[in-house]
């Protein structure tokens, strides 16, 4: 049985993240999951499958890396954390799979067989050297665009392309229940599912509503402090729900008639296709997205692409008025091909390949 040790950026959440989604569907593994540190120590662990234990690190002085010796030391009691759970469940020779480049500091004080860099998102904020140190010492780095493979190139002759994917079952599945709360709108319905955060641009959104006032526009997600949002609140026809769980998401999508996509100012510049792409699409909803200028568009056959607010409440218009099963068939076989379990199978013939299965 493979042992994986998983060092994540990111916490377990209720709304299962790439590494989650990845970690559930590996064949044959026992995994132990180290989500960041957190307020307090997670002696126990929490067991969230069969043979996928999750424990969260313990609370170490945050410093910068010039201040060596107290940076060390923080680094040192992560590792030996992570060593004594290795020990518990009788860890040997384990696979270390790290989401981030902060993973990179624990390499020095860990024991493993092999090293793998999932990278699924730029991380320029950090410093470069980390990465490029982590991508260096990887068996093997997967990447989530080409844009990232084009990044880390010159520092891995061992990269993978893995994008994104979706939970296709359940996002295809019919028949679903219509929400309560969607059930009394008679015209057609265009939504949104994901968080309002800070640096979403909601200005196509406003433009489109104000066109399209027999329509209503629906938004699922947690909310931030959007600049845009209390606009969108006061519009007669937009509802903003706030976060739903995730199994109930797909009800939502089903009653949408248009599903939409917007832009972050934080991903400006990337290539990484939005899980929430890959989840529009297993549906066989239209799809209107905006794109940045000089971004390649997304399945340019069956997502329609705006460039500017005007542009996408047109683009709106022309998807209300699809006919046809063609592209509704050919978006679900988008979704099909980016189901999770078959990028986990990847990752698996992958792993075979540097000797690790």
């Amino acid at each position: 049985m493979k042992q994986i040790v998983c060092l994540s950026h990111t916490p377990w959440q209720e709304v299962p993240t790439r590494t989650q989604q990845l970690m559930t569907r590996l064949k044959g593994a026992q995994i132990l999951f180290f989500e960041p540190p957190g307020k307090t120590r997670g002696k126990e662990g929490r067991r969230v499958r069969p043979g996928l234990t999750v424990y969260t690190l313990p609370p170490i002085l945050e410093v910068e890396q010039r201040y060596t010796r107290l940076f060390r030391m923080g680094q040192k009691k992560l590792a030996r954390f992570i060593e004594e759970r290795m020990d518990r469940h009788r860890f040997r020779q384990a696979l270390l799979w790290c989401t981030g480049p902060e993973s990179v500091h624990l390499l020095d004080y860990l024991a493993f067989r092999a090293l793998v860099y999932d990278c699924d998102r730029d991380w320029s904020h950090l410093p470069i050297r980390w990465e490029s140190d982590l991508a260096l010492a990887a068996d093997v780095v997967f990447a989530a665009s080409p844009g990232l493979i084009h990044h880390l190139s010159p520092c891995s002759a061992n990269i993978a392309l893995l994008p994104n994917g979706v939970n296709y079952p359940m996002f295809s599945r019919s028949p679903v229940e219509c929400p309560a709360e969607l059930r009394r709108i008679s015209g057609p319905v265009l939504g949104y599912v994901g968080g309002l955060r800070r640096d979403l641009d909601l200005a196509p959104a406003l433009r489109a509503a104000r066109l399209l006032p027999q329509c209503t526009f629906v938004f699922v997600g947690r909310r931030e402090r959007n600049p845009l949002l209390r606009q969108l609140e006061e519009l007669p026809n937009a509802a903003v729900l706030g976060f739903r769980p995730q199994m109930e998401i797909p009800d939502y999508l089903a009653r949408f008639d248009v599903c939409l996509n917007f832009l972050c100012e934080a991903d400006r510049g990337g290539d990484v296709i939005p899980a929430r792409i890959y989840e529009y699409l297993s549906t066989g909803k239209p799809v209107v997205s905006m794109f940045y200028p000089e971004q390649v568009e997304h399945f340019p056959d069956v997502v329609y692409g705006a460039h500017s607010p005007e542009e996408f409440a047109r683009l709106c218009r022309r998807a209300l008025a699809e006919t046809g099963d063609w592209a509704r068939e050919r978006r679900r076989e988008y979704g099909l091909a980016a189901a999770w379990s078959l990028r986990a199978q990847e990752v698996d013939r992958i792993l075979e390949t540097i000797g690790f299965s």
